[in-house]
């Protein structure tokens, strides 16, 4: 069993920078791929990033690459997620989900952090 908790997420203005964090709980935590995903109002829930149980490989949605950058502390059980220039668009409830077998089947869920962009 996993339990993810995030946190960090609050209100920014438009081209500011804000850093999302996971915890995680549970032994096998470390050879999960962990992921990040986000819902905005009266959207469905979309992909952001996805890395690798050992850090080296991460994946970006389209819309955040080079602007967001997903990254993972196995001694800490912690996955992050660093967030730059922002827009309106991405605001959101970010949500840390875990996929233990690898497959894309995200079998565990966070609650969720909001992130609104706003002036």
């Amino acid at each position: 069993q996993v339990r993810l908790v995030e946190s960090g997420g609050r209100l920014v203005q438009p081209g500011g920078s804000l850093r999302l964090s996971c915890a995680a709980s549970g032994r096998t935590f470390s050879r999960y791929v962990m992921a990040w995903f986000r819902q905005a109002p009266g959207k469905e829930r979309e992909f952001v990033a996805r890395i690798s149980w050992s850090g080296s490989t991460t994946f970006y949605a389209d819309s955040v690459k080079g602007r967001f950058a997903i990254s993972r502390d196995i001694a800490k059980n912690m996955v992050y997620l660093q967030m730059s220039s922002l827009k309106p668009e991405d605001t959101a409830l970010y949500y840390c989900a875990a996929d233990p077998n690898s497959d894309y089947s995200y079998d565990y869920w966070g609650q969720g952090t909001q992130v609104t962009v706003s002036s």
